[in-house]
């Protein structure tokens, strides 16, 4: 079994600043998308990300694959960790609010074990796990109400689009465990945000025609913010904290965003949640925890 790593005042305020960057990313996605078509303003996400990525690659003289089957697995990356999530998720924001995608996207980790037990021979669903997955898949249903299942429109079509996006990010996640483990994690990440880019541009450029540049002043900070911290500066942090704390530990940061998020939207926004959402938020991390099992762990221990 796995020792716990133990979290030191940096790696949490490492944590608790990852978290204030993604949980403000849906906010900016989301006034980005008020003048700019969601094709376009995911190939500006992954573009300009993927540039300056490969500019800290080239200033920390990484060593890049020679294997072109190295080069194809990362494109596969790109559209299971980029394309496809990206994608819906900003689609599914134009008719959502921003807290509810952040409530959507925690469950990425409950996506993620499922389909890691699914596919990964030493991924065993254990009862624990099980029960963790299925407070999980509660959370996520109660999030989505019973009147957007009797009464099926587009708000509700968007929440499956968000949904679809965060198993999109979960079978990245085994996809990158099988194919990319050799790699430099910031190697991994500006080669997957190109093979995004190899997709997204052209397709914005066929979709929505090329990109305009009459944006207001919050348009353009909203993309320089996605861009530039939510997207390259947090991929670096992302891997900085897994290096330092282990995935176990990296996964608080699911619990960490929503609430960001929902008061973001709140206060810029006006946004409103109804109450089953921070009851599927709830059961959330209800599950998290328990997956987690370090809080179990304690309990079992103390009594």
């Amino acid at each position: 079994m796995t020792q716990q790593r133990t979290l030191s005042l940096q790696t949490w305020g490492e944590l608790f600043a990852l978290a204030l960057i993604w949980g403000g990313s849906f906010l900016a996605i989301r006034l980005t998308l008020n003048e700019v078509p969601f094709v376009t303003s995911v190939a500006h996400r992954v573009f300009w990300a993927a540039v300056l990525l490969w500019a800290y690659v080239a200033l920390r003289r990484l060593p890049l694959p020679r294997d072109p089957k190295i080069w194809g697995a990362l494109c596969v990356m790109g559209l299971l960790n980029n394309v496809i999530p990206f994608s819906l998720m900003a689609w599914g924001q134009l008719h959502i609010p921003t807290g509810l995608t952040s409530v959507f996207n925690a469950g990425t980790a409950i996506f993620g074990v499922l389909v890691a037990a699914l596919l990964l021979a030493d991924e065993r669903l254990t009862a624990r796990k099980a029960f963790g997955t299925c407070l999980g898949f509660a959370g996520v249903a109660t999030a989505i109400g019973l009147d957007s299942l009797r009464n099926f429109d587009i708000a509700s079509l968007a929440q499956l689009a968000v949904i679809a996006g965060t198993i999109s990010y979960a079978l990245a996640s085994v996809w990158g465990r099988l194919h990319l483990g050799a790699l430099s994690p910031q190697v991994a990440a500006a080669g997957m945000l190109t093979g995004a880019a190899l997709v997204m541009v052209p397709a914005a450029f066929i979709l929505d025609g090329p990109p305009s540049l009459a944006l207001s002043p919050t348009a353009f900070a909203a993309i320089a913010y996605y861009v530039v911290f939510a997207t390259a500066g947090a991929y670096l942090l992302y891997y900085r904290i897994l290096s330092a704390a282990g995935s176990a530990n990296t996964m608080i940061v699911t619990l960490l965003i929503p609430p960001v998020s929902i008061i973001l939207g709140a206060v810029v926004l006006d946004e409103t949640l109804s109450p089953n959402v921070y009851v599927g938020l709830g059961l959330l991390a209800l599950g998290l925890i328990i997956l987690d099992g370090r809080l179990l762990a304690r309990l079992k221990a103390s009594s």
